[in-house]
């Protein structure tokens, strides 16, 4: 839960429910955001760019809304298979949405991805909106006039200048997506949280803490798969999750010196899933060798993307 109010819809009280779409350059803060505004963790967040590979849906109530948040991959000039899937993802999510939500880096502004983005967006013709993110990061004039640039090339309903990460203005914003859904029932039960099943958000934990030990030195071309999920007698959960590499260097990498690095990527994964699904878990890493995964159109589909011929 977040510090914000999120109440259940009063009794009698029309309800608003709506799909909210954040787009962005790759890195803007999209996850913390969702996770932010959520109250949970739905999408991992890791210093490595394009760490989101397909659209993970976060679902937060506030006030008598549904407000169902799609974390879209960032948006960057592609140069492989994998990465033109997941811009084509984003701008197909974009698509879908009742709102569109263009979250700007304010430290970077307008530069490279930020603007292709905006030209992008004439073609879009849902409402838009404006969120100028890491405000504590730059100063009030400097805000001023990125949020004028960017209103100047598109029609932004509202702007918004928060930060993801301490929440600041996040009510704000909230309020304005509650009273702006159109009116409508709930897509989803009240307490649930993302639409990602289980199996997945757990791979995507370990993907994350596999990114956080390694970023430096594990190549982008990694990928973690949920292959059995049993759950015991006892009420703990067994799961056993492959990394998939790409060459037997990369392979070394992931287990690193006596098993040290696996072993601390399991630990903190196992712990975090452990909080998520609220009972014990036995994790079981693996890694395996499997040359131009990036290739293979199996793989996309278990990401959640569309194979690119």
């Amino acid at each position: 839960m977040t510090d914000m109010e999120k109440d259940t819809a009063a009794e009698g009280a029309p309800t608003h429910s709506g799909f909210v779409a954040l787009i962005g350059a790759t890195n803007a803060g999209k996850s913390t955001l969702v996770n932010r505004l959520v109250g949970a963790k739905v999408s991992i967040v890791s210093h490595k760019v394009q760490t989101t590979r397909a659209i993970v849906r976060g679902i937060a109530i506030h006030d008598n809304a549904q407000i169902v948040f799609m974390d879209t991959p960032g948006i960057f000039k592609p140069r492989r298979r994998l990465d033109r899937a997941m811009v084509t993802t984003a701008w197909g999510g974009a698509k879908d949405a009742d709102v569109i939500m263009l979250l700007i880096d304010s430290e970077r502004g307008l530069k490279g991805d930020a603007e292709a983005i905006l030209e992008g967006l004439k073609e879009v013709h849902q409402p838009k909106i404006l969120v100028l993110n890491k405000i504590d990061q730059v100063r009030p004039e400097d805000l001023l006039k990125l949020a004028a640039a960017a209103n100047e090339t598109i029609k932004f309903e509202r702007t918004f200048m928060i930060s993801a990460l301490n929440g600041s203005g996040c009510k704000d914003l909230m309020d304005y997506l509650a009273e702006t859904l159109p009116e409508g029932p709930w897509y989803y039960p009240e307490d649930q949280i993302s639409d990602l099943p289980m199996r997945q958000l757990a791979a995507e934990i370990t993907r994350e803490k596999l990114f956080l030990r390694l970023h430096q030195e594990l190549p982008y071309a990694s990928h973690v798969e949920t292959e059995k999920w049993e759950e015991r007698k006892d009420g703990s959960v067994r799961i056993e999750q492959v990394i998939y590499v790409e060459r037997e260097s990369q392979k070394k990498i992931a287990l690193g010196k006596n098993g040290d690095a696996i072993k601390a990527i399991s630990t903190a994964s196992r712990k975090e899933i452990s909080e998520i699904l609220e009972q014990p878990v036995h994790l079981f890493l693996f890694v395996k060798v499997r040359e131009n995964w990036g290739d293979d159109p199996e793989r996309f589909r278990e990401m959640g993307l569309e194979f690119p011929r």
